[in-house]
């Protein structure tokens, strides 16, 4: 299942805090600011997607991710790749480095990365 934009600019600020409370997350979010029941209607939806928990604590609610960041990116590249480029994580590379404004700095990172991934998997 996947997050709308909305749902996961909200999850960005559960992430990085790990608990947070609904009050914390309307003081944090960037002008102009949604209403509570907006963030209120999110949240239960995120929750029914089964990206958010939370603990009562009297009248209110702590929320924590259940998903990882990286896990949740992670299966959305993957499915990005296998609609976009025929299921070729290599098509997907080469669109990448060929179809961004990567400089060469961030080309060689980038190339240092795979060598590193290389050697790892040749262990």
């Amino acid at each position: 299942m996947q997050l709308s934009k909305s749902e996961e600019q909200l999850m960005e600020y559960i992430w990085q805090h790990e608990e947070i409370f609904m009050k914390d997350l309307l003081e944090i979010l960037p002008e102009p600011k949604p209403a509570q029941t907006t963030i209120a209607t999110l949240l239960k939806r995120m929750q029914e997607k089964g990206f958010v928990g939370y603990k009562t604590f009297g009248n209110s609610r702590q929320y924590y991710p259940i998903i990882k960041k990286d896990d949740y990116f992670s299966k959305h590249v993957n499915g990005m790749i296998q609609n976009f480029f025929g299921n070729s994580a290599l098509q997907f590379a080469s669109f990448f480095t060929a179809n961004t404004n990567l400089s060469a700095t961030e080309l060689e990172d980038l190339k240092k990365m795979i060598d590193e991934q290389i050697k790892q998997q040749q262990q």
